[in-house]
């Protein structure tokens, strides 16, 4: 098991954010979090990465149970995490290279001196999610496309165990996107490939990889299981609460909101 939540609720300021939630990861799945704005995809996220602790329940991530393990930096380093709140947080004179390198010892900037096997391991990453060209760069200097593609090859420098994209497309136009998702696509489809949890709120992201869909509304599981059953027009339509279709093509879906025409003149 890579991830189990059992009864999991978060209250902050009196309100409940997250409300029993139940949710396994097992090993050989790539899920997606789906949830709109304000559903609680972000506590849900800072409970993973034991940035928060839950009011009640149970949590067991890596076979590390909360409140009987140390956790901290040690599950955080099995964790590869992207998210654009981490962009602000490297140092405006590092280049893409170095900012890769520190994935290595899980720390914004460079405070150790990398290995051999450690820079050839950040050339191959650059290189393999389409970085190489410019990882002299600063990394202030990339396009937002430009720094996802380094905070991914970031992520895994460290061979993690679970690899979490938090909403990795956001400001990228259509071409920045596909490209991105195709490197995505590419990292799942390894047989070493760490277990992905793709975090959006735009259906048309989701790719094949991801066999697994877990729905999120109002700080609860509204359903959660196989992609292709999770994202049909009848489930969806519930779940929005207005009446959309999901079309597929190459494998992927397409939302659309039904039209319906008035039988009175």
């Amino acid at each position: 098991m890579v991830v189990r939540l059992e009864n999991v609720s978060l209250k902050r300021e009196g309100k409940w954010i997250l409300q029993d939630i139940n949710w396994e990861i097992r090993h050989g799945e790539h899920w997606v979090l789906f949830g709109l704005n304000g559903s609680g995809k972000t506590a849900m996220l800072n409970i993973l990465n034991a940035y928060q602790f839950p009011t009640k329940g149970k949590i067991t991530v890596l076979g590390m149970e909360f409140g009987r393990t140390y956790l901290g930096e040690k599950l955080r380093k099995q964790i590869g995490f992207v998210s654009s709140s981490l962009q602000d947080k490297f140092y405006a004179a590092d280049n893409a290279f170095e900012v890769v390198l520190s994935g290595a010892f899980a720390s914004i900037g460079l405070y150790e001196t990398p290995t051999d096997a450690m820079r050839n391991k950040a050339i191959t990453l650059l290189k393999e999610l389409g970085c190489i060209d410019y990882a002299n760069r600063r990394y202030e200097t990339l396009s937002q496309g430009e720094k996802q593609r380094v905070q991914i090859a970031r992520a895994l420098m460290a061979n993690p165990s679970l690899l979490i994209l938090d909403e990795p497309t956001n400001g990228l136009d259509f071409i920045a996107r596909e490209k991105l998702l195709e490197s995505i696509e590419t990292i799942a489809a390894k047989s070493n490939a760490p277990r992905i949890i793709y975090v959006t709120h735009h259906v048309e992201e989701i790719l094949p990889v991801f066999n697994k869909t877990l729905l999120l509304k109002q700080g609860q599981v509204f359903a959660a299981g196989n992609t292709t059953e999770m994202l049909t027009g009848k489930t969806l339509t519930e779940y929005f609460g207005l009446p959309v279709n999901v079309l597929w093509e190459n494998h992927r879906p397409l939302l659309t909101k039904q039209q319906f025409v008035s039988d009175t003149m």
